[in-house]
């Protein structure tokens, strides 16, 4: 029912230039959006909030060529995916994501910030292909067949992504005391 009523809302915004059509499917995906962006960025919540912005405006203004090939949902995440990856060609700073710190503002307010910290860290060690599997599969509750959708990879290779970032964290997060001994 969700995918018939986003087509429906889809259909408003482009037949009939629906603004609060489209508000309401910006409601429905920002927070979803915005915390992909939150994981990807080891948790810059500044940074994350301007990459959903663009990703909107981006899903806006192409909103007629969504053909209903796969879900809204895919289609706005792969916009996602692309316009992270934008951002990564164009940042000046070689290891912008490597030695990017956790907001703090955004860390005091959460209740286990020294476990955030270190999960944002293990993150943080991920190539961005395995950051970007493990952050839709495990954060965004993303199927293998729908990340493949998103990442333009193919299934097998979004699980062997999958793998050796599970492999990578657990062995971070054992070092750092988190072994379930």
């Amino acid at each position: 029912m969700s995918q018939l009523n986003d087509i429906s809302l889809v259909a408003q915004v482009v037949v009939f230039r629906n603004t609060r059509a489209f508000d309401r499917l910006v409601r429905k995906y920002q927070s979803p959006v915005r915390r992909f962006f939150l994981h990807l960025t080891c948790g810059d919540s500044e940074l994350s909030d301007d990459l959903a912005q663009d990703t909107f405006i981006k899903a806006y203004t192409n909103l007629a060529s969504f053909k209903n090939l796969s879900s809204f949902s895919t289609w706005l995440y792969r916009i996602a995916y692309n316009v992270f990856y934008d951002y990564l060609r164009t940042c000046k700073e070689t290891d912008c994501l490597e030695t990017r710190q956790v907001d703090a503002q955004c860390s005091t307010q959460q209740k286990d910030i020294g476990q955030h910290m270190d999960i944002y860290r293990a993150l943080g060690m991920l190539k961005e292909m395995e950051r970007t599997c493990i952050t839709l599969f495990y954060m965004e509750d993303q199927s293998i067949e729908k990340i493949a959708g998103i990442t333009g990879c193919p299934a097998g290779t979004v699980k062997s992504h999958l793998s050796r970032a599970k492999e990578k964290m657990a062995t971070y997060l054992k070092q750092n005391g988190y072994d379930r001994k």
